[in-house]
Protein backbone atom coordinates (compact mmCIF):
# COMPACT_ATOMS: atom_id res chain seq x y z
CA UNK A 1 0.00 0.00 0.00
CA UNK A 2 1.32 3.54 -0.83
CA UNK A 3 1.76 6.26 1.54
CA UNK A 4 -0.84 8.62 0.22
CA UNK A 5 -3.20 5.53 0.34
CA UNK A 6 -2.46 4.94 3.44
CA UNK A 7 -2.85 8.53 5.01
CA UNK A 8 -6.09 9.19 3.04
CA UNK A 9 -7.37 5.38 4.74
CA UNK A 10 -5.78 6.72 8.13
CA UNK A 11 -7.93 10.35 8.04
CA UNK A 12 -11.30 8.35 6.70
CA UNK A 13 -11.32 6.41 9.99
CA UNK A 14 -9.77 9.23 12.20
CA UNK A 15 -13.00 11.29 10.71
CA UNK A 16 -15.37 8.69 11.52
CA UNK A 17 -14.03 8.36 15.05
CA UNK A 18 -14.88 12.30 15.68
CA UNK A 19 -11.59 13.73 15.14
CA UNK A 20 -11.85 17.26 14.12
CA UNK A 21 -8.09 17.72 12.67
CA UNK A 22 -7.88 14.28 10.87
CA UNK A 23 -5.47 15.27 8.47
CA UNK A 24 -3.36 16.86 10.94
CA UNK A 25 -3.53 14.01 13.10
CA UNK A 26 -2.88 11.21 10.74
CA UNK A 27 0.10 12.99 9.84
CA UNK A 28 1.57 12.93 12.88
CA UNK A 29 0.65 9.47 13.82
CA UNK A 30 2.48 8.74 10.70
CA UNK A 31 5.35 10.36 11.40
CA UNK A 32 5.14 8.92 14.73
CA UNK A 33 5.02 5.14 13.73
CA UNK A 34 8.36 3.09 13.86
CA UNK A 35 6.02 0.41 10.99
CA UNK A 36 3.02 -0.40 9.91
CA UNK A 37 2.48 -2.57 13.04
CA UNK A 38 3.45 0.39 15.42
CA UNK A 39 0.79 2.67 13.82
CA UNK A 40 -2.46 0.68 13.86
CA UNK A 41 -1.27 0.22 17.19
CA UNK A 42 -1.32 4.33 17.83
CA UNK A 43 -4.08 4.43 15.40
CA UNK A 44 -6.43 1.73 17.41
CA UNK A 45 -5.88 3.90 20.76
CA UNK A 46 -6.63 7.34 18.89
CA UNK A 47 -9.83 6.02 17.48
CA UNK A 48 -11.00 4.44 21.23
CA UNK A 49 -10.73 8.29 22.11
CA UNK A 50 -7.43 8.14 24.36
CA UNK A 51 -6.35 12.25 23.86
CA UNK A 52 -4.02 12.08 20.51
CA UNK A 53 -1.29 13.65 23.13
CA UNK A 54 -1.21 10.98 25.10
CA UNK A 55 -0.72 8.69 22.07
CA UNK A 56 1.76 10.69 21.06
CA UNK A 57 3.63 10.66 24.10
CA UNK A 58 4.05 14.53 23.71
CA UNK A 59 2.16 17.70 23.52
CA UNK A 60 3.36 20.91 21.65
CA UNK A 61 2.98 23.73 24.71
CA UNK A 62 4.81 27.43 24.23
CA UNK A 63 7.03 25.71 21.64
CA UNK A 64 8.17 23.21 23.42
CA UNK A 65 7.19 19.09 22.85
CA UNK A 66 5.87 18.08 26.84
CA UNK A 67 5.72 14.87 27.89
CA UNK A 68 2.45 13.41 28.82
CA UNK A 69 2.06 9.92 30.23
CA UNK A 70 -1.31 7.96 30.24
CA UNK A 71 -3.79 9.54 32.86
CA UNK A 72 -1.61 12.83 33.25
CA UNK A 73 -3.47 16.40 32.19
CA UNK A 74 -2.34 17.29 28.55
CA UNK A 75 -1.87 20.79 28.29
CA UNK A 76 -4.09 23.35 26.20
CA UNK A 77 -2.98 26.07 24.70
CA UNK A 78 -4.99 28.55 26.49
CA UNK A 79 -2.43 28.25 29.31
CA UNK A 80 -0.21 29.87 27.13
CA UNK A 81 -1.81 33.28 28.39
CA UNK A 82 -0.54 32.36 32.01
CA UNK A 83 2.66 31.79 30.70
CA UNK A 84 3.09 34.84 28.84
CA UNK A 85 1.59 36.92 31.93
CA UNK A 86 4.55 35.08 34.19
CA UNK A 87 7.34 35.88 31.61
CA UNK A 88 5.85 40.08 32.04
CA UNK A 89 6.84 39.76 35.50
CA UNK A 90 10.08 37.27 36.06
CA UNK A 91 13.65 38.29 36.49
CA UNK A 92 16.82 36.11 36.32
CA UNK A 93 16.97 34.44 40.00
CA UNK A 94 13.20 34.74 40.79
CA UNK A 95 11.50 31.73 42.46
CA UNK A 96 8.48 30.64 40.57
CA UNK A 97 5.95 27.84 41.42
CA UNK A 98 4.06 25.55 39.66
CA UNK A 99 0.84 24.73 41.82
CA UNK A 100 -0.79 21.06 40.48
CA UNK A 101 1.45 20.94 37.57
CA UNK A 102 0.65 17.68 35.84
CA UNK A 103 2.79 17.26 33.24
CA UNK A 104 4.91 20.29 34.50
CA UNK A 105 4.19 22.40 31.14
CA UNK A 106 4.27 26.03 32.82
CA UNK A 107 7.14 25.71 34.86
CA UNK A 108 9.58 23.98 31.86
CA UNK A 109 8.07 27.24 29.76
CA UNK A 110 9.29 29.52 32.25
CA UNK A 111 12.60 27.91 32.44
CA UNK A 112 12.66 27.59 28.65
CA UNK A 113 12.38 31.49 28.58
CA UNK A 114 14.47 32.69 31.92
CA UNK A 115 16.58 29.27 32.31
CA UNK A 116 17.81 30.99 35.51
CA UNK A 117 14.69 30.85 37.40
CA UNK A 118 14.50 28.94 40.63
CA UNK A 119 11.61 26.58 39.39
CA UNK A 120 9.52 24.33 41.61
CA UNK A 121 6.46 22.11 40.75
CA UNK A 122 4.12 19.96 42.75
CA UNK A 123 1.29 18.19 42.34
CA UNK A 124 -0.64 15.29 44.50
CA UNK A 125 -0.88 12.68 41.44
CA UNK A 126 1.77 10.51 41.74
CA UNK A 127 1.87 9.54 37.82
CA UNK A 128 1.67 13.37 37.33
CA UNK A 129 5.11 13.86 39.30
CA UNK A 130 6.94 10.83 37.10
CA UNK A 131 5.81 12.84 34.47
CA UNK A 132 6.86 15.91 35.38
CA UNK A 133 10.39 15.16 36.43
CA UNK A 134 10.61 14.08 32.36
CA UNK A 135 9.67 17.69 31.77
CA UNK A 136 11.68 19.17 34.84
CA UNK A 137 15.08 18.94 36.71
CA UNK A 138 13.98 15.70 38.74
CA UNK A 139 14.68 17.50 42.22
CA UNK A 140 12.34 20.38 41.96
CA UNK A 141 9.12 18.65 41.56
CA UNK A 142 7.70 17.64 44.43
CA UNK A 143 4.99 15.34 45.65
CA UNK A 144 1.82 16.66 47.65
CA UNK A 145 -0.57 18.78 48.41
CA UNK A 146 0.04 21.92 46.81
CA UNK A 147 1.80 24.43 49.20
CA UNK A 148 2.17 21.44 51.62
CA UNK A 149 4.61 19.57 49.11
CA UNK A 150 6.87 22.28 48.93
CA UNK A 151 10.18 22.85 50.58
CA UNK A 152 9.46 24.73 53.91
CA UNK A 153 12.90 27.12 52.67
CA UNK A 154 10.74 28.65 50.02
CA UNK A 155 7.95 30.30 52.68
CA UNK A 156 7.85 33.46 52.29
CA UNK A 157 10.23 33.58 49.34
CA UNK A 158 8.05 32.84 46.04
CA UNK A 159 7.95 35.43 43.44
CA UNK A 160 5.40 34.30 41.41
CA UNK A 161 2.91 31.11 42.17
CA UNK A 162 1.35 29.82 39.06
CA UNK A 163 -1.54 27.91 39.09
CA UNK A 164 -4.02 25.79 36.29
CA UNK A 165 -5.88 24.31 38.98
CA UNK A 166 -8.83 22.09 38.52
CA UNK A 167 -11.95 24.27 38.06
CA UNK A 168 -14.81 22.23 36.45
CA UNK A 169 -17.43 22.22 38.82
CA UNK A 170 -18.42 18.22 39.83
CA UNK A 171 -21.84 17.84 38.18
CA UNK A 172 -20.61 19.50 34.74
CA UNK A 173 -17.79 16.71 35.07
CA UNK A 174 -20.24 14.10 32.97
CA UNK A 175 -20.15 16.71 29.96
CA UNK A 176 -16.61 17.17 29.48
CA UNK A 177 -15.49 15.76 26.22
CA UNK A 178 -14.74 11.73 26.85
CA UNK A 179 -11.00 12.67 26.09
CA UNK A 180 -10.78 14.17 29.19
CA UNK A 181 -13.24 12.56 31.43
CA UNK A 182 -12.11 9.26 30.91
CA UNK A 183 -8.45 9.53 29.96
CA UNK A 184 -7.12 12.54 32.35
CA UNK A 185 -7.10 12.03 36.19
CA UNK A 186 -10.36 12.75 37.85
CA UNK A 187 -8.13 15.03 40.42
CA UNK A 188 -6.71 17.15 37.58
CA UNK A 189 -10.08 18.30 36.45
CA UNK A 190 -13.15 18.09 39.72
CA UNK A 191 -12.78 21.77 40.87
CA UNK A 192 -15.85 20.91 43.37
CA UNK A 193 -19.33 22.10 43.61
CA UNK A 194 -18.68 25.27 42.21
CA UNK A 195 -15.16 24.34 40.50
CA UNK A 196 -13.42 27.14 42.71
CA UNK A 197 -12.46 24.93 45.59
CA UNK A 198 -8.83 24.32 44.38
CA UNK A 199 -8.30 27.82 43.42
CA UNK A 200 -9.52 28.89 47.01
CA UNK A 201 -6.82 26.74 48.56
CA UNK A 202 -4.46 28.00 46.34
CA UNK A 203 -5.27 31.59 46.77
CA UNK A 204 -5.92 31.51 50.34
CA UNK A 205 -2.39 30.33 51.16
CA UNK A 206 -0.58 32.50 48.94
CA UNK A 207 0.56 35.30 50.93
CA UNK A 208 2.43 32.80 53.44
CA UNK A 209 4.51 31.73 51.17
CA UNK A 210 5.09 35.03 48.70
CA UNK A 211 7.71 37.35 48.68
CA UNK A 212 6.64 41.06 49.59
CA UNK A 213 5.42 42.37 45.77
CA UNK A 214 5.04 38.51 44.57
CA UNK A 215 2.57 37.45 41.92
CA UNK A 216 -0.12 34.59 42.38
CA UNK A 217 -1.61 33.52 38.66
CA UNK A 218 -4.47 31.55 38.67
CA UNK A 219 -5.99 30.26 35.38
CA UNK A 220 -10.06 30.40 35.34
CA UNK A 221 -13.48 31.04 33.47
CA UNK A 222 -15.18 34.26 31.74
CA UNK A 223 -17.89 32.59 34.35
CA UNK A 224 -16.25 32.06 37.62
CA UNK A 225 -13.75 35.33 37.08
CA UNK A 226 -15.57 37.48 39.24
CA UNK A 227 -15.18 34.95 42.49
CA UNK A 228 -11.44 34.24 41.90
CA UNK A 229 -10.62 37.60 42.22
CA UNK A 230 -13.01 38.15 44.98
CA UNK A 231 -10.82 35.27 46.32
CA UNK A 232 -8.00 36.84 45.87
CA UNK A 233 -9.18 40.27 47.26
CA UNK A 234 -10.26 38.01 50.58
CA UNK A 235 -6.92 37.01 50.46
CA UNK A 236 -5.05 40.38 50.62
CA UNK A 237 -4.22 40.62 47.35
CA UNK A 238 -4.96 43.27 44.71
CA UNK A 239 -6.52 41.32 41.81
CA UNK A 240 -6.80 41.90 38.32
CA UNK A 241 -8.15 40.14 35.20
CA UNK A 242 -6.07 38.87 31.60
CA UNK A 243 -7.99 37.79 29.10
CA UNK A 244 -7.35 36.19 25.65
CA UNK A 245 -10.34 36.38 23.06
CA UNK A 246 -8.45 34.17 20.82
CA UNK A 247 -7.82 30.90 22.85
CA UNK A 248 -10.82 31.90 25.30
CA UNK A 249 -8.21 32.10 28.30
CA UNK A 250 -8.68 34.14 31.17
CA UNK A 251 -5.79 34.73 33.99
CA UNK A 252 -6.55 35.86 37.35
CA UNK A 253 -3.59 38.19 38.20
CA UNK A 254 -3.04 38.92 42.34
CA UNK A 255 -0.94 40.90 43.51
CA UNK A 256 1.02 40.66 46.79
CA UNK A 257 1.53 43.75 48.86
CA UNK A 258 5.24 45.36 48.74
CA UNK A 259 7.59 45.36 52.15
CA UNK A 260 7.52 49.47 52.96
CA UNK A 261 10.13 50.43 55.42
Amino acid sequence: MSSSSTAAGLVSRLRAAGCVFAEEEAALLLDAADDADHLERLVARRVSGVPLEQVLGWAEFCGLRIVVTPTVFVPRRRTELLVRVALETLHTGDVAVDLGCGSGAIAAALLSSVPTLDVHAADVDPAAVDCARRNLPAERVHQGDLYDALPAGLRGRVDLVAANAPYVPTDEIATMPPEARDHEARVALDGGPDGLDVQRRVIAEAPRWLAPGGIVLVETSRAQADSTCAAMTAAGLAASLRRDPETDATVAVGHGRELHQ
